[in-house]
């Protein structure tokens, strides 16, 4: 089972939550290939028993992989807000808080947990108009620089940092991304801001390396004493895969 950095969200915000099962709606943005599913997913698979957890998801692009198979796996059943899709649209995304208000009216959480940009913005608004005690937010990468120019990006900026005021934490992935979003961009004050990794299953990675290695090589004509280098991430511009390859 992956293993998680400690958060105990009974101590996370001052409002106290009520002694029965706490319920925890969580909310990401689409199910694409890539770290935030399997990070919503563990979570919603592997929280400690006394919580219930209801997966909401958006909709991926034509254009993504599809990671649903993680949630398949998992035997998660994850609910779908069909207008939901990471591109801005006024309309799809007026439609997506109303479904999200209506969801959080039915289910009743005790915390609201939105991953990543568009699903932290709809999902905190409907969470906050709705009084939820306690709304956490994870920030799976950003989109303060190298995505969109200055002013679209000044207009995140602002967005983020009124959300922040609605949120009772934000989780970075690590200690740079805290300081990039406290200190650079100003998101929120650094008490605010938790730093909690994800989790990995690294035991397969482990197993059978000698074989691994050695098939490895052969397949790509590697000398057993030639160094060799990798690099992992999507195959996008924004990765720089390029600058990698050429150092």
């Amino acid at each position: 089972m992956p293993q998680y950095g400690a958060c105990s969200f009974s101590n996370i915000g001052s409002k106290s939550i009520s002694l029965r099962m706490p319920k925890i709606l969580r909310i990401i943005n689409r199910l694409n290939l890539g770290g935030p599913t399997y990070n919503a997913a563990y979570l919603s698979k592997y929280l400690d028993p006394e919580f219930e957890t209801l997966l909401v998801s958006g909709m991926k692009d034509e254009t993504e992989e599809s990671s649903e198979f993680i949630v398949k796996n998992l035997d998660l059943h994850p609910v779908y807000i069909p207008e939901m899709y990471r591109e801005l649209h006024p309309f799809r995304d007026y439609r997506s808080y109303h479904k999200l208000r209506k969801l959080i009216e039915e289910f009743k959480p005790d915390i609201v947990h939105t991953h990543a940009a568009k699903a932290g913005a709809i999902g905190r608004l409907a969470a906050s108009h709705c009084g939820v005690p306690i709304i956490i937010h994870t920030f799976h990468g950003h989109v303060f620089h190298s995505y969109f120019g200055s002013a679209k990006t000044r207009l995140f900026l602002q967005i983020e940092r009124y959300l922040a005021k609605r949120t009772t934490k934000i989780i970075a992935l690590s200690e740079i991304q805290k300081i990039e979003l406290c200190d650079i961009y100003k998101i929120a004050l650094a008490q605010k801001i938790e730093v909690i990794p994800l989790g990995f299953e690294l035991e397969k990675f482990s197993e059978n390396r000698e074989n691994k290695r050695i098939k490895f090589r052969s397949e790509y004509n590697l000398d057993d004493d030639e160094i060799a280098i990798g690099i992992i991430g999507r195959l996008v511009p924004i990765k720089n895969h390029q600058s990698f390859y050429y150092r």
